[in-house]
């Protein structure tokens, strides 16, 4: 795992520590056990801190950013259109035309193989669009 986006001497992994620790609740417990599933499912995941304090988990491009809000923890999956969720995870964002999200309440736990799928799929998705020629410019 890599960190990238830090600022004042601390690492992204570092914030999204401190984030989980100052959540100190059943919000925090659910953002570290996802943290854990992404870790699990890329260990070669880059954490990031962005737009004023939010955890984001890359390779080869956003894979998904982590919120806390009251009364749900909001996985926003970048390009969760293009995956294919056949367990049903993305419960939020389904009219967006690119980005899906997994809304997790209170004492809700995720079919953790179907979500590390989706993290996988996520990456091999982000990975594809390295792979393709650049279009040349015209002379």
């Amino acid at each position: 795992m890599q960190t990238s986006g830090a600022s004042q001497g601390q690492s992204a992994s570092e914030f999204i520590s401190n984030r989980i620790a100052e959540l100190g609740d059943w919000r925090g417990q659910t953002l570290a056990r996802m943290r854990k599933l992404i870790i699990q499912a890329v260990p070669d995941v880059v954490e990031e801190w962005k737009w004023m304090g939010t955890p984001v988990w890359s390779h080869d491009g956003i894979i998904c950013t982590g919120e806390s809000y009251k009364k749900v923890v909001k996985l926003t999956f970048a390009k969760g259109a293009s995956l294919k969720d056949p367990a049903r995870l993305f419960n939020s964002s389904l009219d967006g035309n690119v980005r899906r999200a997994i809304d997790i309440p209170e004492g809700v736990n995720l079919d953790r193989v179907a979500f590390k799928a989706l993290v996988r799929q996520a990456v091999a998705l982000n990975s594809s669009g390295k792979s393709k020629p650049k279009k040349k410019a015209k002379s």
